[in-house]
């Protein structure tokens, strides 16, 4: 077992947090909120860069299926103890690798999720899990780029995306790469904290 750092509630479930995994913050909040929006009983839900799997369990109380993915091992065992500790194991699954890696390229959703690492980062501020958990490379883009060129790709038709990420890492960017991608990607939630200004953005696949 990963030493403990803290428990964390969200609603009725609660989670612990093992020291180098990313502890729920302002961004997991609104994602978790976005998600419970638009969520459908029926759907597949993969929640890429896992992270405790607060997203994951979030979305397994209304779903059958998920798939959670993450490079950091202890995230991975991490999410698999949140998924048992709120009586959801049957319906997540735990997957190691980076971003898409562990997906197989047949494999569909029906809404995938991401709270991305978004704050610009030197190269020295990657070197621990736990930094990678937040550092976006120069731009903060790293890692929000290349989620963009393969989300769609994992993406049901009438599928939904949902992204976190900070004003840091520019917004309008990642709208409009969503859009180049054929999507109709929009804000839906956004929340001000000092210096930035965080925001889930949804992407659409619209059927045509």
């Amino acid at each position: 077992m990963k030493s403990l750092r803290k428990i964390v509630f969200y609603d009725d479930l609660s989670f612990e947090v093992f020291e180098e995994v990313y502890e729920p913050a302002e961004d997991s909040f609104l994602l978790a909120d976005a998600i419970n929006e638009v969520i459908m009983p029926d759907d597949d839900v993969l929640d890429v860069g896992t992270g405790c799997g607060i997203l994951a369990v979030v979305a397994a109380k209304k779903t059958h299926k998920v798939v959670a993915t993450d490079i950091n091992p202890q995230a991975i065992e991490c999410t698999k103890v949140n998924a048992k500790r709120n009586s959801l194991a049957g319906n997540v699954e735990a997957r190691l690798g980076d971003l898409f890696q562990p997906v197989l390229k047949t494999e569909r959703f029906d809404l995938i999720v991401f709270n991305a690492p978004y704050l610009p980062s030197a190269p020295d501020e990657q070197e621990t899990w736990i930094e990678r958990a937040w550092a976006g490379g120069p731009t903060g883009r790293l890692l929000i780029d290349r989620f963009i060129v393969e989300a769609p790709l994992h993406l049901n038709e009438n599928g939904k995306i949902l992204l976190a990420q900070s004003s840091f890492a520019d917004i309008d960017k990642t709208l409009k790469k969503f859009s180049q991608k054929g999507l109709d990607a929009k804000i839906v939630a956004e929340k001000k904290v000092p210096f930035e200004r965080i925001v889930v953005i949804q992407a659409s696949n619209l059927s045509k």
